[in-house]
């Protein structure tokens, strides 16, 4: 399996980087048994970073380390997904209200281009880059209405919400829906109409619910 482009920094921080992001992509998928030793070897460092790395990821609730029996990967917890999806619901609608009274040019131009290449990114089915895009709609829509630090503090709680999101994107499920989302959140915003844009915001953030008993049909094994 390949490393992927080194990270800027530690050997900790490049070692968390890389396998977070791989546990977030299901390249290691939820249950996989992995050791320090393996992935010390794999990438050519020493086993300190590596289980700095570790206890980082298990802060995180993205690793089980279970004493005498070894480190997994942690399973998707849906009560952990509703409670993400509950708290970024609550605080993405009052943003989105913020923003239909008041959002800067320069931060409509940058939906304007990342709408674009979400288009671009569906017709190349490129889900990753199609989930990095979608996660810079909603910074955005946070860094226009000046509320970049909340933004930030959602993303602890909203670890097991996004690797839901990233498992449905891998099913070729709704990305339409999604983007077609986007843009009627964004056409709301221009044109001041609040409560619609609510609305649709409530709707958006709920469409991981209705796909949520599919994904654990398919994934059971993914699942607690």
């Amino acid at each position: 399996m390949s490393t992927g482009p080194r990270i800027k920094g530690s050997t900790r921080d490049y070692s968390y980087h890389l396998l977070k992001d791989r546990i977030m992509r299901l390249d290691l998928e939820p249950g996989t048994k992995i050791s320090e030793k393996e992935i010390a070897e794999e990438l050519q460092v020493s086993r300190t970073p590596v289980r700095e790395a570790f206890m980082k990821l298990a802060e995180e609730e993205l690793l089980d380390i279970i004493p005498q029996s070894g480190t997994l990967v942690s399973r998707i917890n849906l009560s952990h997904v509703e409670e993400g999806r509950f708290i970024r619901e609550k605080i993405e609608k009052e943003i989105v209200a913020l923003a239909c009274e008041r959002f800067p040019e320069e931060h409509r131009f940058r939906l304007e281009t990342n709408l674009a290449l979400q288009d671009v990114s569906a017709d190349n089915r490129n889900r990753y880059k199609l989930f990095e895009l979608d996660e810079e709609f909603h910074q955005i829509l946070f860094a226009g209405t000046g509320k970049e630090r909340t933004w930030k503090m959602l993303q602890q709680l909203n670890i097991h919400f996004n690797r839901l999101r990233l498992l449905r994107l891998s099913m070729d499920s709704n990305w339409e829906t999604i983007i077609a989302q986007h843009k009627e959140i964004y056409r709301l915003i221009v044109s001041g109409e609040t409560e619609q844009a609510v609305k649709t915001m409530e709707g958006h953030l709920r469409l991981v619910v209705v796909e949520q008993d599919l994904l654990r049909q398919k994934y059971p094994q993914y699942f607690i």
